[in-house]
């Protein structure tokens, strides 16, 4: 989710670039930077933290502390203009970093140069195989200034360029040898003419200007200097040149593809044509779990995968010897910990305590020394779970965080962290950061149950197999969602709404409770499925819906009398699963989610409960991104 620029033609790069890099702060960033060619060299500056600290690197000027609203907004637009006295040029690249690999800093921060400052890449995505290709270099003597993949990239680019004497021919064979999904932009010092660029999986587009030319990875970026782009395709590379571009796949062989002219307003160009974050951020979780995932799963000759790896994981003696994992979160990630239960326990054969992070340092709780400690939290600064984490440490347990934000407090607290990889979450109701921290406990627990040799090779191969499927078959259910949407446009107005779901379905009914809520303001509660008739069953009515998550199938009868008690009372019923025929004749209405096993499933079936809740909010009038009384970060108990 960082952001890309590129930029050239016959004005002032530098300018044009951080004013472009402006337009894309909503994805999230934790630092920037620019490279311009000044006619001798390609100068390279950039800063951790927001874009105005670069600016204000760049200038030496910064902006007074006490300005506030248009007086703030006029002086920190003055000092983007000025930009252009300071670094000369009409070719450059520039970029907002979302860390994955290494710290916010601003040694991490991109662009990278090689060693002698010829060639500098910016670079979106995550390298697979940055480690191996890495280990190479170093024992050719290369030295690496950062923590990041993306160096790794620049180094190869330019020991391969050394040896193809052709910038072109160079990138192409780095673009075979690194694996992974990216997009990068790349300017040599020895081809001041050009930007070459190249995408796979990662967004990239091509503005075409008059006597000027623009890259980027979203168009807010450009909207201002044209509407006419190329959105390049899978494996597919774009020189450009300040009055032609040549478009070529990952062969080197030309192709031709017609430009497509952007009709969005602005405020549509940042929600990527989405009406809203929310819903965008639920389109991206396809990336958000291949980018989470494909950095961990280790994998034979043949490509089978067989095992689980963690770079940021030192902790395998600690879960050979573990007597007990104990979860902590709050809200939408103490959910995760609860689908995390029933996975360490199916997988690794663990004993599992889950807690409420802002109930646990209360209750004076009972830890041993060999419990492993794992705290979850989306923005690494939910000042419960930080509590929680404390309290721990000051046991003597050892601590796994898992959060989406490097460089967070919890990361930096904890003893190892697993980050998810989702990027930036702006709508406030959490949705791909749920589901990448589920897969990140997925993965743990199958590493775990390795480690103490309670999970077969045969049956890790199968999970993990299975795991790389996952994400295309969220997109199944995404391509489906007007089923969905048109349920919610018949619904929207139910008085109360239940979810009801055994063992993982019974995790999963909590977060789609806590998501109707939260956004729509409707009533919605979470039961386990076999709880109904102990009490709740009192408040079933005409106007009361019940939401059934049925995935496991030795369950299927028992949800299915759960079923038929709440629709005896005229309730409307809605289940979600993978068999429909099971449930004929209990239910109202049927979203089917593609075949998948009990254990995995939790990732699917809350998918649908998502998209309901968001279109609910939609039909009551409410923006989804930004709930009542509710906040992104939850920094004070």
């Amino acid at each position: 989710m960082c952001g890309i620029v590129g930029y050239i033609g016959n004005k002032n790069a530098a300018s044009i670039l951080v004013k472009a890099l402006k337009k894309l702060e909503y994805r999230g960033y934790d630092s920037a930077g620019i490279a311009v060619y000044s006619g001798e060299e390609i100068l390279v500056q950039k800063a951790k933290g927001k874009l105005l600290n670069l600016v204000e690197k760049i200038t030496g000027q910064v902006v007074p502390e006490n300005l506030k609203g248009a007086e703030y907004t006029q002086a920190e637009n003055s000092l983007f203009d000025q930009v252009k006295d300071f670094v000369k040029g009409s070719v450059g690249i520039g970029h907002t970093r979302w860390a994955t690999h290494g710290e916010p800093s601003d040694l991490n921060a991109h662009p990278h140069a090689s060693t002698d400052g010829s060639i500098s890449i910016v670079h979106n995505g995550i390298i697979e195989n940055y480690a191996e290709i890495k280990a190479k270099l170093q024992a050719e003597g290369v030295v690496f200034k950062s923590q990041t993949d993306t160096e790794v990239v620049v180094q190869l680019l330019d020991k391969t360029y050394k040896e193809e004497k052709d910038l072109f021919k160079a990138v192409i064979r780095v673009l075979h040898t690194v694996q992974g999904s990216y997009a990068i932009g790349v300017i040599c010092k020895d081809y001041p003419d050009r930007i070459i660029c190249a995408r796979k999986e990662s967004p990239l587009i091509v503005g075409l200007g008059k006597d000027e030319n623009f890259i980027a990875s979203d168009v807010p970026a450009i909207l201002e200097h044209t509407r006419d782009v190329y959105y390049l395709g899978e494996k597919e590379i774009a020189v450009l040149y300040t009055d032609h571009v040549d478009l070529f796949n990952f062969e080197g062989e030309k192709i031709i593809k017609e430009p497509s002219h952007v009709e969005w307003d602005m405020d549509a160009a940042e929600k990527g044509g989405y009406e809203h974050f929310m819903i965008k951020e639920i389109h991206e979780q396809p990336k958000g779990l291949r980018d989470t995932m494909r950095p961990r799963i280790v994998k034979d000759g043949s490509g089978l995968p067989t095992d689980v790896y963690f770079e940021e994981n030192k902790m395998d003696d600690a879960w050979r010897k573990a007597k007990r994992v104990v979860i902590t979160a709050c809200g939408t990630a103490y959910h995760a910990g609860v689908v995390a239960k029933y996975a360490f326990e199916k997988i690794a054969r663990m004993k599992v305590d889950v807690d409420v992070a802002s109930e646990f340092r209360y209750r004076n709780p009972i830890l041993d020394k060999d419990d492993i400690f794992i705290v979850i939290s989306q923005s690494g600064e939910t000042a419960d779970t930080l509590s929680a984490l404390r309290l721990a440490k000051e046991n003597g347990l050892k601590v796994v965080a898992i959060t989406n934000c490097v460089g967070s407090t919890v990361s930096r607290e904890a003893d190892d962290v697993i980050y998810t990889l989702a990027g930036p979450e702006i709508a406030v109701a959490s949705t791909k950061a749920y589901t990448t921290q589920i897969l990140c406990l997925y993965l743990l627990a199958i590493k775990a149950g390795k480690l103490r040799g309670t999970l077969s090779q045969e049956d890790c191969t199968k999970l993990l197999t299975e795991l790389e499927g996952i994400p295309d078959k969220v997109q199944e259910i995404l391509d489906g969602k007007e089923t969905i949407q048109k349920f919610a446009a018949q619904q929207f107005n139910k008085d109360k709404i239940f979810y009801i779901g055994r063992q993982f379905d019974s995790a999963t009914s909590l977060e789609s409770a806590l998501k109707l809520k939260e956004v729509s303001y409707m009533h919605s509660e979470a039961f386990a499925a076999g709880e109904l008739k102990h009490g709740p069953i009192a408040l079933i009515d005409p106007q009361t819906l019940v939401v059934a998550i049925a995935s496991q199938p030795d369950l299927y009868e028992k949800i299915g009398s759960n079923m038929v008690e709440v629709k005896a009372r005229k309730a409307t019923v809605l289940v979600i699963t993978q068999d429909e025929k099971a449930f004929e004749g209990k239910t109202d209405e049927v979203f089917k989610i593609p075949e998948c096993s009990d254990t995995l499933a939790s990732l699917l079936t809350v998918i649908p409960a998502q998209l309901f809740a968001y279109y609910c909010a939609v039909q009551r009038g409410y923006d989804p991104d930004k709930p009542r009384n509710l906040a992104k970060s939850v920094t004070v108990e």
